[in-house]
């Protein structure tokens, strides 16, 4: 017998919040399951940090029913507290201590005993690969480095759900990688983040599922292929091992476009497992030969700007 499906981490329904006559947050309605990286996308003020600020009870909202990690928002703000952590876009590491003392200053504000807190220190130390800096002050430490103490002083807490408010903003490639590596060893650990980030490409590479918000209202939520399907301009692109197949094809598909390389056909197409069984099937019916196959959709740039109008540059934090 099956057991009862999980809770969301997260649900929000009907989220208001105003600054005086300027509507912050329209409405705005979401779910985020346990165990899984939710992005939520948007260009500068549409609302993405009052969010978070609001589901981690920094602030009130005016109106909305509001449960994270099962806790009612405004009911249970206490258990609400205990249960998430929070890395900010500005670092809460103190320069002037070291990061061994940090974390312990962190243990000791979540009021873990000594031996626990400890120990709870030492794993994190070795978790996030700052064992060799634990007795040098944070003032010293890289932008990567820094990131990685930040998150880890969230952690000490054990949390269950972790908001991440752009969490690589500032950080190198490299130093962004493996910021990410550490966030998908959360959610198979079974944390669930919420992400915010003004970089598309972080949000295509971790999030389960993305919520674009501009105007204060959620605009569109998918999963980054569901979203991608959304614009035009998908299509697949055919390439053929000689010019008798192409012509073939391109008779046999009327709304099929030459290629930019050659013996290739653009076809338009959504990309769907299904769509593309029955463009194959109609080519193997004609006894037409295909030499290779790709995909090709729009890439979240492009999603962004279709639907809020602003193009990425201006996603802010």
């Amino acid at each position: 017998m099956e057991g009862p499906p999980n809770r969301p981490a997260i649900s929000v329904s009907g989220l208001r919040k105003s600054y005086g006559d300027k509507v912050v947050l329209d409405g705005v309605d979401l779910t985020v399951a346990e165990g899984t990286i939710f992005s939520l996308l948007g260009p500068n003020g549409a609302g993405k940090t009052t969010i978070v600020k609001i589901l981690s009870t920094l602030i009130p909202a005016d109106a909305g029913e509001l449960r994270v990690a099962g806790h009612d928002v405004v009911r249970s703000p206490d258990a609400v507290r205990a249960a998430i952590g929070v890395t900010g876009q500005f670092s809460a590491v103190d320069d002037l201590l070291t990061g061994e003392e940090n974390l312990v200053l962190m243990a000791d504000l979540h009021r873990l005993g000594r031996a626990e807190g400890r120990r709870r220190v030492a794993a994190l130390l070795e978790r996030f690969d700052l064992v060799d800096a634990a007795k040098k002050t944070a003032g010293t430490y890289s932008g990567g480095m820094k990131r990685r103490l930040d998150l880890a002083m969230t952690l000490v807490g054990d949390p269950r759900v972790i908001f991440l408010d752009e969490p690589t903003t500032g950080l190198d490639p490299r130093s962004r990688r493996a910021m990410w590596q550490i966030i998908r060893e959360l959610v198979a650990g079974g944390v669930t983040i919420f992400l915010t980030t003004q970089y598309l490409e972080e949000a295509d590479e971790l999030a389960d599922r993305i919520a674009v918000l501009d105007g204060g209202r959620i605009v569109a939520e998918g999963t980054a292929d569901e979203l991608k399907r959304r614009v035009p301009g998908a299509h697949v692109r055919l390439r053929f091992a000689d010019p008798a197949a192409l012509e073939s094809a391109a008779r046999l598909i009327g709304t099929a476009a030459r290629g930019d390389e050659p013996l290739t056909l653009r076809v338009p197409s959504d990309g769907a497992v299904r769509s593309l069984r029955v463009l194959l099937s109609l080519l193997d019916q004609q006894s037409i030969d295909v030499d290779e196959l790709t995909v090709h959709t729009p890439d979240l740039d492009e999603v962004f700007l279709a639907l809020t109008g602003h193009h990425t540059t201006e996603v802010s934090r």
